[in-house]
């Protein structure tokens, strides 16, 4: 009996310790982009990565979608770059956060292709963590794009005693080249 009431107590203080990654994407873009039509919104709450972080524990990221740039009326090539803004608060918490990042574009069916090179072969992974923020892209104009966390790792500290929720925060900036 006293077994089975300290693992109920202990899995009660787990999962409310847990803390769900609800990636917070915000973006912008530069003066000279918003004049030429670029348009950049965030993905909503429901579409973004998921995660599931508490004491100590290594897991995974389910992929989800981050922002929409909508460049179908501005033709030239433009830059792309994606931040963690917050990882000055995350290394109190994560020992680690790997998180692969795609890039897809419309098609005209409307459906999502991941990008190509020229030749048609797939771009290299590309990885964000809180040491490499930012990642950048060149993008080429007349298109629609997604930006998106295609999966990820992290590793937690134990659990800390201040609690507070520890999500990633994301930050697009896509200027003209």
């Amino acid at each position: 009996m006293r077994k089975t009431l300290k693992f109920i107590l202990i899995t009660v203080m787990l999962l409310l310790a847990v803390s769900w990654l609800t990636s917070i994407a915000y973006g912008q873009t530069n003066g000279e982009a918003e004049q030429t039509g670029i348009q950049v919104e965030a993905a909503p709450p429901e579409k973004a990565p998921t995660a599931s972080f508490f004491g100590n524990a290594i897991g995974g990221v389910t992929g989800g979608d981050l922002f929409y740039i909508n460049a179908t009326n501005y033709q030239p090539d433009m830059s792309v770059d994606l931040y963690i803004t917050n990882a000055d608060e995350l290394v109190h918490y994560l020992r680690y956060l790997i998180l692969k990042v795609a890039v897809y574009m419309e098609d005209t069916d409307g459906q999502w292709q991941q990008i190509t090179s020229q030749d048609g072969t797939v771009l290299p992974d590309t990885y964000i963590t809180m040491k490499n923020s930012p990642v950048s892209f060149i993008l080429p104009g007349l298109a629609h794009y997604k930006i998106t966390i295609e999966s990820g790792s992290y590793h937690c500290f134990p659990l800390n005693s201040s609690g507070g929720n520890f999500s990633p925060q994301f930050y697009i900036d896509v200027g003209t080249i």
